[in-house]
């Protein structure tokens, strides 16, 4: 007797569908962007104005722990997983993902990671309190009890991460439509591709890292302690050759997302299709050789510090060639503005601050003045909110209308985007400042003359999560009752009509409507 389709919970626990797991990976997301959101607040408010006001020290250091692991590990990273597992197989004509049940595997696994890592919270001891980079011998031989439960979560992780990649790799190498040949992938393929090639490679690493972090919390051995004959530094080497690569997996989707979306709204095809490939891959061979580039303070030889700025720096070539092309497909556009593309054109503009600041970063004399200010934080936001959080929700506006067949409203959209744009660059900005005046980062309390900046930015972070919710509503509203979407979405808005001549109809996905 055959079986009708699961129903109710049964549906999500046994789905092997890759819309549905893509669905249930950005829920999850979403739901750890907000809870990632509320430590940054209890952050903010902490430093709203002198003084310690509402928080003990050591319960700031948990909360700025769990806000970076939480951001990086449940936000962004299964955000893109969750694009990738929806998109990925339409973008190239596969019936669905190569491998479905290890899909639903590791995705089921990672809300008892978070659980766990959550649960720390209310353990004895607290939280971890050491950051998310989590530096021995912090982490190692001052930690709290909990350290050995963030280990196991930190484990589950990448197990994730690595089941995820090889299943887009299977997926994309063996399952293309015919005549889907390699250069002929839209741009967000080709970055996942290359995105999961990075995973396999450093997600063994980082579990390799906190293995040995377990063996000196509970086995004896040294790794990281001087005085048995170990090196903390070491643990610096060995986590920065998998987080350096790990912020290019942040962003390599991202700029997926935007080669798909800036096309369509500025009604030309994509500007250097081949030279995008080519960089994004340049960029990820470079990510392996840059990571000492957060470690110019630690005393290394001159000569290392050489290498690692002018590596450092070449990585700009690359990205650099990104820019010039999405600028290059604007140029004589006819484009126009909704909404997932004034996510798009603040993630060129804002990614682009980050980058120049992240070039000011990489000379080595001068990083002895910026490293563990406030500038720093500043940059790798103005990477990550614009470049990782903006792009994935550019790609929510973009394609929801594609998943469940309904229009958001634009209004509230656009109403989402510029209290997220004012609020992020309050938030950020002013940091620049007081880094450069030489604020610490990661401290509870500071200097009168910070004050006045200190308050806007956390200001403007209470404006940006408020704008999230605004976001959250709209999506919501959207799959409810949102106006059925046309077969033409993305229609030129005064009604006239036009067509792209391109040589290829895959480099853009959602194809402007053609003349009739």
């Amino acid at each position: 007797m055959a079986h009708g389709p699961a129903k109710g919970i049964s549906r999500w626990l046994f789905t092997t569908n890759h819309k549905d797991i893509g669905t249930m990976y950005l829920w999850f997301s979403f739901a750890m962007f907000l809870m990632g959101g509320v430590f940054a607040l209890v952050i903010r408010a902490e430093l709203f104005e002198p003084g310690l006001q509402i928080v003990q020290p050591e319960f700031f250091n948990q909360m700025t722990t769990m806000h970076g692991l939480v951001m990086v590990f449940g936000a962004v990273m299964p955000a893109f997983v969750g694009l990738a597992n929806w998109m990925v197989p339409m973008m190239i004509g596969a019936p669905d993902m190569a491998l479905p049940r290890m899909n639903n595997w590791s995705f089921w696994i990672l809300p008892f990671a978070f659980a766990m890592l959550a649960s720390t919270l209310l353990m004895e001891g607290g939280a971890p309190n050491f950051g998310w980079t989590f530096y021995a011998p912090l982490s190692t031989t001052y930690a709290p009890p909990s350290v050995t439960f963030f280990i196991f979560a930190v484990h589950i992780m990448g197990a994730s991460s690595i089941m995820g990649s090889i299943n887009i790799i299977a997926t994309i190498l063996n399952m293309r439509a015919p005549g889907m040949t390699f250069m002929k992938m839209p741009l967000f393929v080709w970055t996942w591709l290359i995105t999961a090639y990075l995973l396999i490679a450093v997600m063994p690493v980082l579990a390799g890292v906190v293995t040995m972090m377990l063996m000196d919390i509970h086995f004896g051995t040294s790794f990281f302690d001087a005085a048995g004959g170990g090196d903390p530094v070491l643990f610096q080497h060995v986590f920065w050759f998998f987080g350096h690569p790990e912020v290019y997996i942040m962003i390599l989707p991202a700029f997926g997302v935007v080669s798909q979306i800036i096309p369509t709204f500025a009604r030309k095809p994509l500007f250097g299709y081949a030279s995008m490939v080519y960089a994004t891959s340049s960029i990820a061979f470079l990510s392996f050789i840059v990571w000492a580039h957060h470690m110019f303070t630690v005393g290394m030889p001159v000569a290392g510090e050489l290498f690692f700025m002018y590596a450092t720096m070449l990585i700009a070539v690359p990205t650099g060639v990104k820019v010039f092309n999405w600028v290059t497909t604007m140029f004589k556009g006819s484009m126009t503005f909704e909404t997932p593309m004034l996510f798009s054109l603040a993630f060129v503009v804002l990614f682009t601050i980050g980058g120049f600041s992240g070039l000011m970063l990489a000379i080595a004399p001068a990083d002895f003045q910026y490293h563990d200010t406030y500038f720093v934080v500043a940059h790798f936001h103005y990477v990550l909110v614009p470049g990782a959080i903006f792009s994935i929700t550019a790609a929510v506006y973009y394609w929801l209308p594609k998943w469940c067949g309904r229009m958001y409203d634009e209004t509230m959209g656009k109403t989402h985007f510029w209290l997220a744009f004012l609020g992020l660059n309050l938030t950020f900005f002013p940091m620049h400042f007081v880094g450069l005046a030489g604020m610490p980062r990661r401290i509870p309390d500071y200097a009168l003359q910070f004050a006045d900046f200190n308050m806007i930015a956390s200001v403007g972070a209470f404006l940006f999560g408020a704008a999230q919710i605004l976001f959250l509503y709209n999506v919501i509203a959207t799959i409810k009752k949102g106006k059925p979407a046309t077969d033409e979405v993305w229609e030129n808005p005064e009604g006239l009509e036009w067509t792209v001549a391109s040589p290829a109809p895959y480099h853009t996905f959602t194809t402007p409507p053609q003349v009739k």
